[in-house]
């Protein structure tokens, strides 16, 4: 057949592509046989964006000359050239700042070697409509993990609830999410759902035997290689992952994966996990690719919600300088005693004031004072229990303590105002009151503020040159 011939009748960026077949079953290389001009332009011509590893076409190349290894693409010429099934895909793979609407048609083989035709249509923004062109069973699904989203208010709970529903549809042994913290270089899953509910969690048990996990995870985004997903679903898939990255093969291989696809959950630019599903139905692959690429879209905008809603809560709940609680975390909490909401015994609450900031800002500037300031309340965060300190603001701190006794609440005062700050004469003026009763808050509140400036006003008594 006259391929140069046959794409020369075609106006779009259209080429034909071989697939070499193994007597093992394997398929070897993939090759850009010959392309239209259309097709040869968008390889020379300079774009912005990602440039193209070379900008030469040569007939019969390997497809690797031109962008890296990708088993997406792989598996689509494919489908088209070996199994014979006319394939119509629409993506935006991440190297690109492009969409891709591609079509792919089985052409006749020769011997061992198999085409197909590949043609592409580019456009810089997505179309809303090809995006939504899925089956009605597609369709279905993504409906149900999006009902499955919105179901419960414990957003736990919701996550595990939709690991379980993706296992379902990819008949897979095990489903994960799991997070990342990119600054702080940790994973942890999130939810998992396994078929098997007697084994231990697959990846929860690798995070935990593996404190180096995290630099596995590293490096999952260049085994992607620049596609929206990785799909291992056979041996020859496995065989790129070995050559690719072997300390995450030899991962796999331990864990008894034979098969997996995995998802970043990305954004913008901001990665902030994966999700996956192990040991699926091989035979299901496009079906479970279209569909979880468009469930993915969904449960990342939940988690970015989610984390959203946990950052304004840290921004409204703690100060932003010492790292303790605000006074508008304080003020819920009193808020919250005061009303009966929450009702706690053996309640101790201590005021500590630092005598001398002022003159440590005037001397020093008032960096030296914002030091002065997180020294503080670092003193008190590690006399204290966790979660117990507000700063009421200015030099001002006050802990709420649970569940303590006046002998003890005594004793951690003491610790707090013989402390050594580090800057000269500074120190803590500390007023302590203990209760019974979460009912004598207030009460509590008064006595210990006021023996909090009685405490101050020794110290200034004792060094009249710091006094404001």
């Amino acid at each position: 057949m006259d391929f140069q011939a046959f794409v020369d009748n075609i106006d779009v960026m259209t080429c034909v592509i071989s697939v070499e077949m193994k007597e093992d079953g394997k398929y070897g290389d993939i090759r850009l046989v010959t392309g239209n001009k259309a097709y040869i332009a968008s390889i020379e011509q300079v774009w912005d964006g990602p440039a193209l590893m070379s900008n030469k076409f040569v007939p019969n190349s390997l497809y690797q000359n031109y962008f890296p290894q990708d088993l997406n693409f792989e598996t689509v010429c494919y489908r088209a050239a070996v199994e014979k099934v006319p394939v119509h895909t629409y993506v935006h793979p991440e190297r690109y700042d492009f969409w891709f609407d591609l079509f792919l048609l089985p052409l006749i083989n020769e011997g061992n070697m198999y085409y197909c035709t590949y043609t592409q249509q580019v456009t810089q923004m997505g179309d809303t409509q090809k995006m939504a062109t899925l089956s009605a069973n597609t369709a279905s699904e993504v409906l149900n993990i999006c009902l499955k989203l919105h179901g419960s208010s414990d957003f736990k709970v919701t996550m595990s609830e939709v690991m379980k529903e993706i296992r379902l549809l990819c008949e897979a042994r095990a489903c994960s999410l799991m997070l990342i913290d990119q600054h702080e270089r940790t994973c942890k899953v999130l939810a998992e759902d396994r078929e098997d509910k007697r084994e231990e969690a697959m990846m929860r048990s690798v995070v935990r035997r593996d404190p180096n996990f995290y630099d596995i995870v590293e490096t999952w985004e260049d085994t992607i290689g620049g596609s929206n997903c990785l799909i291992i679903k056979n041996a020859n898939d496995m065989d790129y992952v070995k050559r690719k990255n072997p300390v995450w093969y030899e991962s796999l291989k331990n864990a008894g994966v034979w098969s997996i696809v995995l998802f970043p959950l990305k954004t913008g630019n901001e990665l902030l996990g994966y999700m996956w599903a192990t040991n699926f139905q091989a035979k299901d692959t496009e079906h479970i690719k279209e569909t979880l690429e468009l469930a993915t879209f969904f449960v990342t905008s939940e988690i970015a919600a989610d984390l959203l809603v946990k950052r304004l809560k840290v921004l409204s709940s703690i100060d932003m300088l010492t790292g303790v609680m605000n006074r508008n975390e304080m003020n819920n909490r009193i808020d919250r005693i005061v009303s009966g909401e929450d009702q706690i015994r053996n309640l101790g609450v201590v005021f500590a004031d630092l005598n001398g900031l002022k003159r440590v800002n005037d001397d020093k500037g008032h960096i030296s004072g914002d030091q002065l300031l997180k020294q503080a309340a670092g003193v008190l965060q590690s006399t204290f229990p966790e979660g117990s300190i507000f700063r009421a603001g200015g030099d001002e701190f006050m802990a709420i303590i649970p569940d303590t006794d006046e002998e003890t609440l005594q004793r951690k005062a003491d610790i707090v105002r013989k402390s050594e700050l580090g800057f000269g004469s500074a120190c803590f003026a500390v007023g302590t009151c203990f209760v019974e009763s979460s009912k004598d808050i207030l009460k509590a509140l008064h006595i210990s503020d006021e023996r909090m400036y009685e405490d101050k006003e020794r110290f200034y008594v004792e060094h009249p040159e710091m006094r404001r």
